[in-house]
């Protein structure tokens, strides 16, 4: 739990969350997520991990280290033209076989799936979703808020498929807030999504935030680069470009327009996904 020095004009306390010092590729959140969809490959007797992802996910690069490091071999079917990136190129050196497709036939899952019949034995795979978010995915995330040693008002998280947030959701108690700042553009449909994996289960309150995606998904510009070496500077930690810092960044705005109630106590995640940066030279 490391506390974040802040303007004395922040009248709140906040800390951060150091998932991301887990394990340099299987960092944050990544860890909870595939925890028990790994235990269920060997449980399934399958020979594969296949999951999905596009060109900068974390997900697709930690799945790739975890299925190394626990002897599975793994299968990414990436979104989107072929490209080398650093996340790419680590999954690869890991061992990963990537897949890509068409964005178009990304989106259409039943063509996808028929396409994959075709090229891999499935009956040999285990499916994780994009992003590990399934069931098994959001019993992992339930775990993180036991990482919490102190009492809090808000947790707040990047969200790209709502997993964490709807693992941590059902972990807090109903006068705490989980806070989701969408890294991806029309972050909305979150709401929905979240309630329906939450159900009929006890829960503490939770909100998306959608304001900071700095224009969609892996997208950002000069503002938020120069708020990551700030941060950096300040902090001494880094942010990823694509869900991190756009969180940060939002946490602080918030706080400055009053979000917050004076002397709220803000726990945020850091969830990992450095090697992300090097794909953009950060």
């Amino acid at each position: 739990m490391q506390p974040i020095n802040l303007p004395e004009n922040f009248k709140v306390n906040l800390f951060l969350l150091r998932l991301d010092l887990i394990d340099e590729e299987i960092s944050g959140n990544k860890w909870f997520k595939l925890k028990y969809n790994l235990q269920d490959v060997i449980r399934a007797k399958k020979t594969k991990l296949l999951t999905f992802g596009g060109a900068f996910s974390n997900h697709i690069a930690a799945t790739a280290k975890a299925c190394d490091k626990a002897g599975i071999k793994s299968v990414g079917i990436i979104r989107g033209e072929n490209v080398e990136n650093h996340t790419l190129q680590l999954a690869a050196a890991y061992g990963m076989e990537l897949k890509f497709v068409s964005r178009n036939l990304y989106r259409n899952k039943e063509e996808l799936m028929q396409w994959l019949s075709n090229e891999i034995n499935l009956s040999q795979c285990y499916i994780v979703p994009e992003g590990g978010a399934n069931q098994l995915g959001i019993e992992g995330c339930k775990e993180i808020v036991s990482l919490i040693n102190m009492p809090f008002d808000y947790v707040a998280m990047a969200c790209g498929t709502g997993t964490t947030l709807s693992g941590i959701v059902q972990s807090i108690h109903k006068n705490q807030v989980g806070l989701g700042f969408a890294a991806l553009k029309g972050g909305a449909f979150l709401v929905d999504d979240i309630n329906n994996s939450i159900g009929n289960q006890t829960a503490g309150t939770f909100a998306i935030i959608d304001k900071y995606h700095f224009g969609g998904y892996a997208k950002h510009n000069s503002e938020l680069l120069n708020f990551i070496k700030k941060f950096e500077l300040e902090q001494n930690t880094k942010l990823d470009f694509v869900y991190t810092a756009k969180m940060m960044y939002g946490i602080y705005d918030l706080i400055q327009h009053n979000y917050f109630p004076e002397n709220a106590t803000i726990v945020a995640i850091h969830s990992g996904g450095l090697q992300g940066n090097l794909g953009i030279g950060i």
